[in-house]
This record gives structure tokens, C-alpha cells and sequence, in this order.
């Protein structure tokens, strides 16, 4: 059993992070950095602890204040540290996220892992979540881009409330910016047409349509989104 399992008690703020650092794996960093990972201010904690500590903190909340879970989050996230702020995700409640703690985190965004763990636990689940994604897409920095297109792939994934009209306004915007050549960014975009038309089944088409007209550009980038996505396409 995990050792953060083992704890009965609600942990707080001070003690959560306490926990974290226990676990600080400097060989874990160095491998993690292999994968792009962002080294900084990272501990090297394996994402199912992190999820065992999720599941233990929400228990723990549980039938209290969800206030409280928020202001832990809002803590977590403010601490810097990578894994307290994918844990911030895993724990924060999605009804009392605003849009302007959306704006912040993003703008935070220093590391892929922790800019789709946001977007998939916590950011697809809040009432901004499309209209995120049409402001962030125009932003230039490379990790606010690429949450946009997290973002789509997440909502493509998990909403299943959502309906196919909901997800045709997101091709233009795949196909416009699907010559960013940024490593992060590009396979953002690939993995929203992906999910999209592996998710979608009413889209798949068009989903394959748009791939094979980003295939025939003259743009590099674009081919290689085009062709990934038709390999995962056309064997569903």
C-alpha cells in the first residue's frame, strides 16, 4: 500500500507538501527530463501516487466544505512545485473555478504534463471550457497554445454531454494553426483531430477529410499532423 494511503487524518496544506518532498526522486527528474519533462521545481513523483494522494484528499473532504478543497488547490498551485500543481488539478472543484484562475494557470504553463493534466482533470469540466479555448489558441506563447488544443482533445474525450455541433468550430481552428512547428504545440493539434474523430463518430469523416487536405499542403508541419492522424484514423 502506497504510504500516502496509510494516512486517516485530513492533511493540510503544510503537510501535504511534506509528503511530496519525502518522495523527491532526483533520478526520477533526470528521466522525466528525457521526455520533456520541465525539471524545475520538480520532484520526480509518479502520477499514480499523485492520483492515490487525489483520491485520498477528496475522501477526506468529503461531505465538508468545498471551499476548503479550493483554497487547498489554490495553495498547491501557488507553491510552484510540479507535482503539488497536478495535484492542484486532481483536487480542485471544477464549479468554483473561475475564468480568471483559469487565465493564471495557463499563463503558468511550464511543462506539457502539467498543461494536459490541468486541462483533462480539471479545466474541461468547468462552464468556460469552450470559450478557453477560442481566446487561448490566438495566444503565442507555446504552452498557452497548446492547452487550447489539450483542451479540445480533453473535451472530445470526456464530455459526454457535448454534441458534434459543439466540436465543428474547432476544425478551422485546426487547420489554421496546423503549421506550428513547435514540437508541444503540433502535437496538440494532432491529438485534437485524433480524438475528435475517434470520439466523435458523427465527425470521423470530416475529421479524415481535414487530415487528408492537410496532408497535400506544401507545409511540413502540417503533413506530419495529417499523416499521424490518418494512420490512428483509418484503423478505427
Amino acid at each position: 500500500m502506497n504510504q500516502f494511503m496509510k494516512v486517516k487524518i485530513v492533511m493540510n496544506y503544510q503537510q501535504i507538501i511534506k509528503k511530496l518532498k519525502s518522495q523527491a526522486n532526483p533520478k526520477n527528474v533526470a528521466g522525466m527530463a528525457r521526455f520533456g519533462i520541465n525539471p524545475k521545481n520538480t520532484l520526480g513523483i509518479s502520477i499514480y501516487v499523485l492520483r492515490d494522494l487525489a483520491k485520498q484528499i477528496n475522501r477526506t473532504f468529503k461531505g465538508s466544505t468545498l471551499k476548503g478543497r479550493h483554497s487547498l488547490a489554490i495553495k498547491l498551485w501557488n507553491s510552484k512545485i510540479h507535482e503539488a500543481r497536478i495535484l492542484a488539478s486532481m483536487v480542485d472543484v471544477p464549479e468554483l473555478v473561475g475564468a480568471k484562475q483559469m487565465d493564471l494557470w495557463v499563463g503558468d504553463f511550464d511543462s506539457w504534463d502539467v498543461c494536459d493534466q490541468v486541462t483533462s482533470n480539471l479545466f474541461d469540466k468547468t462552464p468556460y471550457a469552450y470559450k478557453k479555448v477560442f481566446e487561448w489558441v490566438k495566444d503565442e506563447r507555446e504552452f498557452v497554445r497548446r492547452a487550447a488544443f489539450a483542451l479540445i482533445a480533453a473535451l472530445a474525450w470526456q464530455d459526454k454531454d457535448a454534441h458534434d455541433k459543439d466540436f465543428k468550430p474547432f476544425f478551422p481552428l485546426i487547420k489554421k494553426y496546423s503549421t506550428d512547428d513547435r514540437n508541444f504545440v503540433k502535437k496538440a493539434v494532432n491529438w485534437a483531430l485524433r480524438n475528435i474523430g475517434k470520439k466523435r463518430p458523427g465527425l470521423k469523416k470530416e475529421a479524415i477529410e481535414i487530415a487528408k487536405k492537410l496532408e497535400q499542403t506544401g507545409d511540413r508541419t502540417a503533413r506530419w499532423i495529417a499523416k499521424d492522424a490518418l494512420r490512428e484514423l483509418n484503423n478505427k
